[in-house]
């Protein structure tokens, strides 16, 4: 594996870090706590050491089970990532979106950062991860009702009681990663990245580079899309966004598997799958240190880890990018 600093902290993470948002398996049509917790010791087995989860995945028991998969691990080999700010169990703040949750039943998720909300946030998240403290606390998303320098006051008193190692945020735009840094130095933005959603190049990429940020791109498998492994007319389970997203469209999913297909000599060259081909390119772009990747079993978990070993040259990432150029999705 291999290990890179989250900008100009001393935290470092596994450039394959284990994305924890499916484990809870909200809006991802439920999932198997046992085979979650197997697929993160997979994971640490081999080599991927850090995780990242959130409260809001299935309202608490994704960090629940992170808690349960590592609590055999001495505390300072792993490093535990997770979020605040959206809360599912108060109608304050921003109001986000309607959901349901694993039951079935009406869930109101609201973005909200308060600073007593945060403090309350950090003590619920330390017991269900069953440790004293957490070493990237990120805001999950912006919220509009909470001046960002409340906030990260509230991060910045968590940091000074031992509570956090490092300041995060997630879906964080330029400017507002500019407005934090008024109050507490960040480590990283958490932001959507993958080689068919590239927005991010334009602002958050240079502004991370040029002030030293890392960045912990999520979903660079888009959800399964450049796996390969899906085909037009996909059928998704009750409960599972992907459904109504426009990367999962007939049209969307034939441009993906052509670009897929060309790019494929390249992966059976290598002796890996598309999906290691993908990570590996994605941990290779200027600027992304992390690339979240979640996986539903401990076979799963193995495959992701081994894209560490796979070594792209210049020119195979310009293959692979300028092939990449010539995709258009639709809308």
């Amino acid at each position: 594996m291999e290990y890179r600093k989250l900008g100009e902290t001393n935290l470092e993470v596994s450039a394959i870090t284990f994305g924890a948002w499916a484990a809870g398996g909200w809006m991802w049509g439920g999932n198997d706590d046992n085979e979650a917790i197997n697929a993160m010791k997979a994971a640490y087995d081999l080599g991927i050491t850090s995780i990242d989860t959130a409260p809001i995945y299935g309202q608490g028991k994704s960090e629940e089970l992170v808690g349960q998969a590592i609590k055999d691990i001495a505390r300072d080999k792993v490093q535990i990532l997770t979020k605040y700010g959206m809360r599912w169990d108060l109608a304050k703040g921003t109001f986000g979106f309607k959901s349901k949750d694993n039951e079935g039943k009406d869930l109101d998720v609201y973005k909200y950062a308060a600073k007593e909300s945060i403090i309350k946030e950090c003590e619920d998240s330390l017991k269900r991860l069953g440790t004293d403290y957490i070493d990237l606390y990120q805001i999950h998303w912006p919220d509009d009702s909470t001046p960002i320098a409340e906030t990260m006051e509230a991060i910045l008193l968590l940091k000074e009681q031992g509570k956090i190692r490092e300041a995060g945020v997630s879906n964080y735009s330029a400017s507002q990663m500019e407005e934090a840094e008024k109050t507490i130095k960040l480590a990283s933005n958490q932001a959507p990245f993958s080689m068919v959603k590239r927005d991010i190049e334009a602002d958050i990429v240079p502004y991370c580079i040029e002030h030293h940020k890392g960045i912990l791109a999520y979903s660079p498998m888009e959800r399964g899309l450049l796996t390969g492994k899906m085909k037009p007319g996909q059928q998704f389970g009750e409960g599972d966004h992907r459904a109504g997203l426009k990367f999962f469209k007939d049209e969307n999913i034939e441009r993906t598997n052509a670009f897929l297909a060309k790019i494929k000599p390249l992966a059976d060259e290598k002796n890996a799958t598309l999906g290691q081909l993908v990570i590996r390119w994605t941990i290779n772009r200027p600027g992304i240190t992390v690339a979240l990747v979640g996986a539903r079993n401990a076979e799963q978990a193995s495959q992701n880890a081994k894209a560490i070993e796979i070594k792209l040259n210049d020119d195979e990432m310009a293959f692979i990018t300028g092939e990449l150029d010539k995709v258009h999705l639709i809308n």
